[in-house]
């Protein structure tokens, strides 16, 4: 069996689209490599090999007749276990959910078969995609492939195991808090989080989101070249009229200067030295390639953290702990206790006062992100966190998310960012986040192409014992 699965998601469908391999070579590479190594990292929870051929034999069917199968021609790819894939639970990491069976796909999934991909397998995440650890009582403990001592990040942790581990090029994560950029950085991969209303969101299976996750809440991709987010975004941003935030913006925005801000310590963030050195040295790859970088302060960030804590985890905070307590699950149940005083109670009034504020905190940064085509920040305070951490103690779990601060913002404010592996501090990832203006996902992608460049390119790896 050849090493298909070391390429890139855009070799492997350039080779299957000029007949030099076929999509089931790939798809076999693919399985070959998900059996020799997932059983150590339990990256993949739910996978069906004889579904995954015969999606690929689809694909080369289509092929056969000449027929135009999309940017993903027949490329691997995961999927996280929180959207809907017809004939499959999207358990969300719960035993209350394992009977939960799709009818239909999500908007994503058909987006991403439309494109030619093949969905190797579903991704495992923590019990409602809650922590930035990732281990639940229905499908374990996912370890992180570079360093099982470290987290592999969350929710979509399984989905940045899968990716660094070689199973599959490209894996579809979640993002409310950090879901896809944490997992992206911790495990030593690009992330992206796309603007809200870039890709349609919707789960049939489940009731409808309440107004925090629609207004906030994204899908988007992980991947190990940023040149693979480009076509995966591509890929998973088609109309769909099942999300009615959904936006039919270009892909491609206007030239903008190569004008970047940079800031170590965002709103007062404590940052460690190795996260302020990895954040400055994304700058001097940036300004070698020829940007403008200026160190500057950046606009609220503090508060619009706050605020999105208690939309995500307080509008019906007591519903959310009653299906905690049903679950019994520990890490659940920690962060919906360990954030109760911030939170709740969350009535009309704290409501609308949120969503107020939300118009003049998103305006200040717009006014900020048109004098800067993108912005480089800590995508965290510090390095990837031990494994469990939020767990040990009450000081641990505040230590976690006062460090988190830089990725539970961006999602108030509605804005893309990326995460950039940059490298390794011992065998620990580190990286950058860029964040751009809305729907300007492409400046974040140019920014990350050069910091990319100047570095060392994130290959899949054997999982470290």
């Amino acid at each position: 069996m050849q090493d298909f699965w070391r390429l890139s998601g855009a070799d492997v469908a350039a080779l299957i689209r000029s007949k030099k391999i076929s999509a089931k070579d790939a798809a076999s590479a693919a399985l070959a490599r998900l059996d020799a190594v997932n059983p150590a990292i339990n990256a993949v929870v739910d996978h069906r090999p004889e579904d995954v051929l015969a999606q690929a034999r689809m694909v080369d069917a289509a092929i056969a007749r000449n027929e135009e199968v999309g940017p993903l021609a027949g490329v691997p790819i995961t999927v996280k276990v929180n959207i809907d894939q017809e004939g499959f639970a999207t358990t969300n990491g719960l035993k209350l959910q394992r009977d939960v069976i799709a009818r239909s796909n999500s908007p994503v999934i058909d987006s991403l078969r439309k494109a030619g991909a093949v969905i190797l397998g579903r991704t495992n995440c923590p019990a409602f995609s809650y922590r930035w650890f990732t281990t639940n009582l229905i499908h374990g403990d996912t370890k992180n492939p570079r360093d099982p001592t470290i987290t592999p990040g969350g929710s979509s942790g399984g989905a940045g195991a899968a990716v660094a581990a070689g199973i599959g090029h490209i894996a579809h994560g979640t993002d409310i808090a950090g879901s896809i950029r944490y997992p992206a950085y911790a495990c030593g991969l690009h992330g992206l989080r796309p603007t809200v209303g870039r890709v349609a969101a919707f789960n049939a299976s489940l009731p409808e989101r309440t107004i925090g996750a629609q207004i906030s809440a994204v899908s988007g991709p992980l991947a190990r070249t940023i040149g693979d987010l480009r076509i995966a975004l591509k890929a998973m941003s088609g109309k769909d009229l099942r999300d009615p935030w959904w936006v039919p913006a270009p892909l491609e925005g206007p030239a903008a200067p190569k004008r970047a801000a940079l800031c170590l310590q965002p709103d007062g963030l404590e940052t460690t030295p190795e996260v302020k050195a990895a954040v400055a040295d994304a700058g001097k790859r940036l300004q070698r390639a020829g940007w403008t970088v200026e160190e500057v302060d950046t606009p609220p960030l503090r508060e619009a953290a706050d605020l999105q804590t208690k939309l995500w985890l307080g509008d019906s905070y007591e519903a959310q702990l009653a299906a905690a307590e049903r679950e019994g699950d520990p890490g659940a149940l920690a962060c919906l206790r360990g954030n109760r005083s911030k939170v709740f109670p969350f009535d009309a009034a704290a409501f609308s006062k949120a969503l107020t504020r939300r118009a003049t905190l998103i305006r200040g940064w717009l006014h900020f992100l048109e004098n800067y085509s993108v912005l480089l920040m800590p995508v965290s305070g510090e390095l990837p966190f031990p494994d469990g951490l939020d767990m040990r103690d009450e000081k641990s779990f505040v230590r976690v998310w006062q460090a988190q601060l830089p990725q539970i913002a961006i999602p108030f404010l509605g804005l893309p960012a990326l995460t950039v592996s940059t490298g390794l501090v011992g065998r620990i990832p580190v990286g950058v986040q860029v964040v751009s203006g809305r729907f300007r996902e492409d400046l974040c992608m140019l920014a990350g192409e050069a910091i990319e460049a100047a570095g060392t390119p994130s290959a899949p790896i054997d999982p470290v014992a």
